[in-house]
């Protein structure tokens, strides 16, 4: 019994490095996209990063929050109230100026680290960084079906 539990601690770890290391290929992905798309000179990336990442790691956590939220509700959807349906609405506009609000805490934070028309292209960046991934996951569903 022992050697099972052993096992299958083994096993979910293994899940859980594998999880984590293909977040963090995508992340590296991700800064090498917008290193180049911003073409962000080595003093430049040494100050953008850290900003950067900081944004990520709070806008990746809201945008948890607010799908596990969506998740809890999408079901029951039918059955909600007038009054729940209208606190998940209020829900989801906090949720959206909380989004909001963390841009904005970007883009001050990183005025005076790139120019202003670099600040513009990292929204760019992002939305084209998203679109490759996206096609990249349909490309392999479709090889996976055939």
């Amino acid at each position: 019994m022992k050697k099972i539990a052993i096992l299958i601690a083994f096993f979910v770890g293994m899940l859980g490095y594998a999880q984590d290391s293909k977040h963090e290929k995508i992340k590296a992905m991700k800064t090498a996209h917008i290193t180049s798309e911003l073409d962000l000179t080595a003093s430049e990336a040494e100050k953008f990063w850290p900003i950067y990442h900081e944004y990520d790691k709070n806008n990746w956590k809201l945008r948890k929050s607010m799908k596990e939220a969506y998740h809890n509700m999408k079901d029951s959807a039918e059955n909600l109230s007038d009054a729940e349906a209208n606190t998940f609405i209020e829900e989801s506009l906090k949720y959206q100026r909380q989004e909001l609000e963390l841009r904005q805490k970007l883009i001050k934070d990183l005025r005076g680290v790139i120019p202003a028309q670099k600040i513009i292209k990292l929204r760019k960046a992002e939305e084209d960084f998203k679109r490759m991934l996206l096609k990249r996951y349909r490309e392999r569903k479709g090889k996976k079906k055939k």
